[in-house]
């Protein structure tokens, strides 16, 4: 079965334009999908939406759609990483608005990535709207999976040096509240990039607060594990996909009372 994909420009900011790839499921825009949005990895420096190509295709031929927006980044567009969590709110709110002509139920979006693409998934969620200038992207997702994220950008995590004086603006560890949608974390215990310890402490600090969260460790394994084609066999990849499925269907397609929608 092939899946069918189509691109939107969803933002125009100083020349550039940004583009997002949405995969549709068998029937396309007909009906009212769940919905996944994946964000790149690659530090805020660089990074290609080809990375999450292999999950969003298994997504849409199961049923959902899965976006894959571009944002700015460093090495393209010489910008902070505060550009790029701008970027990755008015992504998720512009499918959101448009939700109804892409067949998208608007209140089954889930966000998702990987690195500093994780880190900008949980900021969609955790960090308030009004200091990026978005009209709502908070409340949008009512799930998260995130691949060894970028939890915190303090000097015990990753990113302080490029974010200076004002590196705990963009933490999700240091900001987290009560009302966080339900997470997954799936992270290497041999991380050398993000530490493994990050992950540990944000999983406790999101249940801290009434969040639920699960916390994934993959004994052994380094940064960027999850990534199709890293593994042999693509055992992780395979893993970490299958979880994610299943901890979606629980999320997106089940109502409260455990029934199927």
């Amino acid at each position: 079965m092939t899946v069918q994909t189509e691109e939107y420009v969803y933002k125009q900011i100083n020349g550039v334009e940004l583009a997002l790839r949405i995969y549709f499921p068998p029937d396309g825009k007909s009906g009212s999908h769940p919905a996944v949005v994946f964000y790149f990895g690659g530090g805020w420096q660089n990074g290609t939406i080809e990375q999450f190509a292999p999950q969003s295709e298994f997504l849409a031929s199961r049923g959902f759609s899965a976006a894959t927006p571009e944002y700015r980044v460093y090495a393209k567009h010489q910008t902070t990483p505060f550009a790029s969590v701008e970027d990755a709110k008015d992504a998720l709110h512009w499918i959101w608005l448009h939700s109804r002509e892409l067949g998208i139920d608007p209140d089954r979006i889930a966000v998702a990535g990987g690195s500093a693409g994780g880190h900008l998934a949980a900021c969609t969620a955790i960090l308030p709207d009004e200091a990026f200038g978005s009209p709502m992207a908070q409340q949008i997702p009512k799930a998260m999976v995130l691949f060894n994220p970028v939890c915190d950008t303090s000097e015990r995590g990753f990113g302080s040096e490029k974010l200076g004086d004002r590196k705990l603006e963009l933490s999700p560890l240091h900001n987290v509240t009560s009302g966080v949608p339900p997470t997954i974390v799936f992270h290497g215990t041999a991380d050398k990039t993000v530490p493994y310890e990050n992950a540990v402490e944000f999983a406790g600090k999101m249940q801290e607060y009434g969040n639920p969260c699960t916390l994934v460790p993959y004994e052994g394994r380094g940064h960027g594990f999850f990534n199709k084609g890293k593994s042999e066999g693509d055992q992780d990849y395979l893993d970490t996909r299958n979880r994610m499925y299943t901890f979606l269907q629980k999320n997106l397609l089940q109502d409260q009372s455990g029934s199927v929608r």
